[in-house]
């Protein structure tokens, strides 16, 4: 059996681990501000799993590896999350290929339908408003956001505009209140924020 064949059916049991898929993204991504995003959404994927009742290391990983091809796409939206599945098949589960190829529903035809799968873009999105919140603090520190400046900042739809109301909104969907989400995403990044340089 060849090294890869048998690496691959190996996988089939034993999916990349946090480290190794670690050490994969920093070979993969170079912008700071993307690896910054990645371990955010990580963190949010972590922290909603554990709050759900769900497979923490799972969901993590999905968060961590979502946008592991988005510096090789980014001016191919239409590939940005089938690259990544190109990339990791047999190294991850196929939920967690599926979950990254819909994040990107729009391009990928991909429609979400399972709680991990949701979970992702609603975190995706939530990363980006709260990281911007924290930086129109004075001093654009995490611990410095509370929950009434996030549901005043979701509010302002001038505020933030990447960040998708509509794809935060879909915390619904898996069972969690916007403020319940807010409250778990800030504390998900503020544990997390000095290596967020937050």
């Amino acid at each position: 059996m060849s090294e890869l064949k048998r690496r691959s059916t190996l996988r089939e049991v034993s999916p990349l681990n946090r480290d190794e898929a670690l050490s994969l993204v920093k070979t993969k991504v170079k912008n700071r501000r993307i690896f910054c995003h990645m371990l955010a959404v990580e963190a949010i994927m972590r922290k909603l799993a554990g709050n759900l009742g769900e497979d923490e290391d799972l969901w993590g990983l999905t968060g961590l590896l979502h946008d592991i091809d988005f510096e090789e796409t980014r001016d191919h939206p239409e590939r940005h999350g089938l690259k990544a599945v190109e990339l990791l098949m047999g190294d991850v589960p196929e939920d967690v290929l599926r979950a990254i190829k819909a994040h990107n529903y729009e391009y990928t035809g991909v429609e979400p339908e399972t709680r991990m799968e949701k979970a992702l873009i609603a975190s995706d999105a939530l990363s980006g408003l709260l990281v911007a919140c924290a930086l129109v603090m004075p001093s654009k520190k995490m611990s410095e956001v509370k929950i009434k400046t996030v549901k005043k900042k979701f509010k302002d739809k001038d505020f933030a505009r990447g960040a998708d109301r509509g794809r935060i909104s879909l915390c619904e969907d898996i069972g969690l209140t916007r403020e319940e989400f807010f409250e778990i995403g800030l504390e998900a990044l503020k544990g997390i924020s000095q290596r967020l340089g937050l």
